[in-house]
């Protein structure tokens, strides 16, 4: 069964269909620039055009960079005020035209990388990072996801965690892989002490260059691993949060 997936990002917009039992993408992904300051309906708009590239009718799963429930948005910190309690999933799919099943971005991420990843089979406490434009978490126990859980948003020496260990604050600040590595790996020693997990997995682009800075994470007492998908579990887990007769995330 194929499904298209929809990953909203704080610079840019990817979608692709989706074989949903191998876990891969069915047709080359198609990505286009998240609109300046990310008004719901241009927004909007740039998923319909992804739909209208595939030529899509069919369900659609989209991800969104924060607190999801129900298709309405409740967090929003890297796309601004506008979409605050926004029924974004019926605007998708008004604007579209297709059924779409909106979720948070890091959550469909780690359903993609539990199910068809370096997560598959784990059992025990997994924690999922997904290391972007700020930092997304999936937290699962016994594979099954506690979803929304945004503990990207801690607080560390009195600034939110991802303004320190995200992607973009090294790229942000030209810190060099193991100046990163420092803050990343304080942050993770705190989720640590609040989860106690036995495998944390590093997710998003970056993943792809974790043998430039998981060495420098000493202080980290937790297995860490890079994603398997890497930047494509986004895309992967939201076409399977689309499926038809799935519960909803």
């Amino acid at each position: 069964m194929e499904i298209l997936g929809v990953d909203i990002g704080g610079s840019g917009i990817k979608g692709a269909p989706v074989d949903v039992e191998k876990g891969e993408f069915a047709q080359e992904r198609l990505r286009l620039a998240t609109p300046e300051g990310a008004p719901p309906r241009e927004v909007a708009r740039i998923v319909a055009e992804i739909v209208a590239h595939f030529g899509w009718t069919g369900p659609v799963g989209v991800t969104f960079p924060g607190v999801v429930t129900g298709g309405v948005v409740r967090t929003a910190v890297n796309l601004g005020e506008a979409w605050i309690d926004l029924a974004a999933g019926d605007l998708f799919a008004e604007t579209a035209g297709v059924p779409v099943t909106l979720l948070n971005d890091a959550d469909a991420a780690g359903v993609a990388e539990m199910t068809f990843g370096v997560g598959r089979g784990r059992a025990g406490t997994v924690l999922m990072l997904t290391l972007g434009t700020g930092v997304g978490t999936a937290l699962f126990v016994d594979g099954r996801l506690v979803p929304n859980t945004e503990l990207g948003h801690i607080e560390i020496r009195g600034k939110d965690a991802e303004r320190r260990a995200s992607a973009h604050a090294r790229d942000v600040h030209e810190w060099d892989w193991q100046q990163w590595a420092k803050r990343l790996g304080e942050y993770m020693h705190r989720v640590e002490d609040l989860l106690w997990p036995s495998l944390i997995v590093l997710g998003g682009g970056v993943s792809k260059k974790a043998d430039r800075f998981l060495p420098y994470l000493e202080e980290v007492r937790t297995p860490v691993v890079a994603a398997e998908l890497h930047n494509d579990a986004g895309i992967i887990g939201a076409a399977m949060a689309a499926v038809p007769g799935k519960e909803p995330v």
